[in-house]
């Protein structure tokens, strides 16, 4: 079976690395940028889109409003960004927003910040995803179609590129961000060139169009409101920031240095692209609308629904470029591509963070553990599942995630702030340095500032987008803190009913006698070698016991048993309906509870075979007395191992695959193999 599943698994995910290589899996800046950064970079081809779609419900003469909105963007970028490199200079673990929480806030804190990140990482994938294929459907008729089967199968694509390893799935995404990044760059530099230097026209396709308004000449509260929601949507441009905090680990050294490094560019590119698009799109006069087939108007007549409503960053693109020329289709398909690995932030922070949380208990331990290639398998995939079906349940379409959107981020960003605060409120009270109480109380500052405005934000944010789907994620965030703090209690739990009790020496007295029982079906090799051993273990009493579901079979057993002499009483169990688990358990269950001080052990004679179809062929009674015999107290179950010849091909297998690293070596650990034996001395 394992040879079957290896092959695959060989071609798709590639060898198995040792521990001991984890320092080459290490990333330097050019390449932690797309890795961390994608999501933030990338969140500039819609996060402008979402600000005029809102601004749009007032129609076009609320436009005016929307570099206001871009500079408060543009200042809320660059405190969050101040903040976290605050946050990765004082807490460079890994643990990011989480562990600042958890160690200033208390436990509940923490686990509120992971539940938020956590639902956070999963939309990310979701809203990216739905987001590359909406517009590369733009171009592909098929793509539109099947958009949840696309998006879906780029989930799958995505997952597989990083189960082959960090590093490896990073020089894969570095080129398309890069790329994008660069065409950004090139069409804000064109674009201001020809409309400050050349003084030429640009005119984007939505240039001649109308916006019906929804509520002509908003004024007053309602207007503040409006634009609050167009600011909470522009908010999206800051989704992903956090993960460079989560991610230090995964940076070479100095790594806080180069995670600091990475944030600062991050943001500095971030900031310029978006500030970039917003104004191109007013030079261009670019129209959009949250429902264009009837809010948008040509000639007084509504579009209709054939109407396909590019993005912002795409009819900016023509006009700076020209429909149909290179960089046009360049930056177009760059900017598809990058959207779907945009997704690839929260594939590096998701498994992180729950491997962290792993290790504090709050998670199944599994995801604690490294897959072959030294990435956190488990937790790709456990993202990769949560994605899949947030997919198919909302259609793919951006439009409705991208609601559920923000709420996470920023209420992880609050908290980390407040503890950073705290974090140095604490190291003031016993520095007495002077140049570092100077550092101190500046860092202390930008946290204040940043809490104080990530927390107005948030109360933004849930204010207008509470009703239009942010519940959903709020839901989301519950769901994940009841969950963790239950698989808390039930590992606290356990780790206090196995803990040895040191003044409770009487738990652990010996039992009075230990009766022995060895499983027979047949009188072969297995059953001799498992009453061999059992006779060297010199238990108190010995007997053989078989299950009487054939009157022949069982008189040839006995009569076998008797001609070979055997010295050990052989008991018969009567089984009218032919049951095997169930008289052998009651028998051992009567033993027990005739003698509650005596330990009962039994011995089940097990095949080792090769192929992997003889697996289905031998050995399930065997599987299935196990299962139930766990669970009765004073029970040892013991197999006694008898290896047919196949399992000589497995042995070879298992040699050859230990030769390039066996699946799992990671996971023991590093083995020496290159080191020879020493020969024992010689008497």
């Amino acid at each position: 079976m394992s040879k079957l599943t290896d092959v695959p698994k060989r071609i798709l995910i590639g060898r198995a690395l040792r521990s001991d290589r984890l320092g080459e899996t290490l990333l330097p800046k050019r390449i932690a940028l797309p890795v961390f950064a994608s999501d933030p970079l990338s969140s500039v081809a819609y996060a402008p889109g979402e600000v005029l779609l809102v601004l749009s419900i007032a129609g076009v003469s609320a436009y005016r409003f929307s570099p206001w909105i871009a500079a408060a963007v543009v200042v809320l970028m660059f405190t969050v960004v101040a903040s976290y490199r605050q946050n990765v200079r004082a807490y460079p673990s890994g643990g990011g927003d989480y562990e600042v929480a958890n160690t200033n806030l208390g436990p509940k804190a923490g686990l509120t910040v992971a539940s938020a990140l956590l639902v956070d990482y999963v939309l990310t994938v979701a809203v990216s995803i739905a987001s590359g294929v909406e517009n590369l459907g733009s171009a592909v008729p098929f793509v539109v179609e099947h958009k949840v089967l696309c998006a879906i199968g780029m989930i799958l694509l995505l997952t597989l590129m990083n189960l082959r390893g960090m590093k490896e799935s990073g020089k894969l995404f570095a080129i398309p961000t890069y790329v994008f990044v660069a065409g950004v760059f090139i069409m804000i530099a064109w674009g201001a060139w020809r409309g400050f230097v050349l003084d030429q026209p640009m005119k984007a396709p939505t240039a001649d169009f109308e916006i019906k308004a929804e509520h002509q000449g908003l004024a007053g509260l309602a207007l503040v409101f409006l634009l609050l929601r167009a600011f909470s949507s522009g908010c999206a441009a800051l989704t992903g920031v956090e993960a460079i905090s989560n991610g230090v680990p995964a940076f070479r050294k100095p790594k806080s240095k180069n995670a600091a490094t990475t944030l600062a560019l991050m943001g500095g590119l971030a900031v310029t692209m978006f500030c970039g698009i917003i104004g191109l799109a007013m030079a261009t006069d670019v129209k959009m609308a949250e429902n264009p087939a009837t809010d948008l108007l040509q000639d007084g007549q509504a579009v209709g629904s054939e109407y396909v409503q590019n993005p912002v960053i795409s009819q900016v693109a023509e006009a700076v470029f020209g429909d149909g020329s290179f960089l046009f289709v360049l930056l177009a398909a760059a900017t598809a591509l990058v959207l779907f690995l945009a997704a690839n932030t929260a594939y590096n922070g998701f498994p992180l963070l729950g491997s962290i949380l792993a290790q504090d208990r709050y998670l199944p331990r599994q995801l604690h553990t490294r897959g072959d290639r030294l990435a956190f398998s488990n937790g790709i995939v456990l993202l990769a599942g949560a994605a899949m079906l947030l997919t198919w349940l909302y259609g793919a379409d951006s439009t409705k995630l991208i609601q559920l959107y923000i709420v996470g981020v920023f209420v992880s960003f609050t908290l980390s702030q407040t503890g950073m605060v705290r974090h140095w409120n604490r190291h003031l009270k016993s520095e007495t340095d002077p140049a570092k109480r100077r550092h101190m109380f500046r860092s202390r500052a930008i946290n204040t500032f940043g809490a104080f405005f990530t927390g107005l934000v948030l109360v933004v944010v849930l204010a207008t987008k509470f009703t239009h789907g942010a519940w959903v994620a709020l839901l989301g965030m519950v769901i994940f803190y009841g969950t963790m703090t239950a698989i808390r209690k039930h590992y606290d739990r356990v780790a206090m009913e196995i803990a040895a009790a040191e003044e409770r020496p009487d738990e652990y007295v010996r039992p009075s006698r230990v009766h022995s029982v060895v499983l027979v079906s047949k009188l072969h090799k297995p059953t001799l070698r498992a009453l061999a051993y059992a006779k060297l273990l010199h238990s108190n009493q010995l007997e053989a016991l078989s299950v009487n579901v054939d009157e022949d079979e069982t008189r040839a057993l006995r009569a076998e048993w008797d001609r070979r002499g055997i010295n050990v009483p052989l008991k018969i169990l009567d089984s009218p309906y032919r049951e095997i688990t169930r008289p052998v358990v009651e028998y051992v269950k009567g033993l027990r509870s005739e003698n509650p001080r005596d330990a009962v052990s039994v011995y089940i004679p097990e095949y080792v075979v090769g192929r992997w179809y003889e697996h289905l062929l031998h050995n399930q009674s065997a599987l299935r007395l196990k299962g139930r015999l766990l669970f009765t107290p004073g029970v040892m179950v013991t197999s006694v191992p008898y290896q047919l010849e196949s399992s000589e091909l497995a042995k070879r297998r298992a040699k050859k695959r230990q030769e390039w690293n066996a699946p799992g070596a990671v996971r023991r650990g590093p083995v020496d193999t290159a080191r020879p034996k020493e020969p024992s001395p010689k008497p």
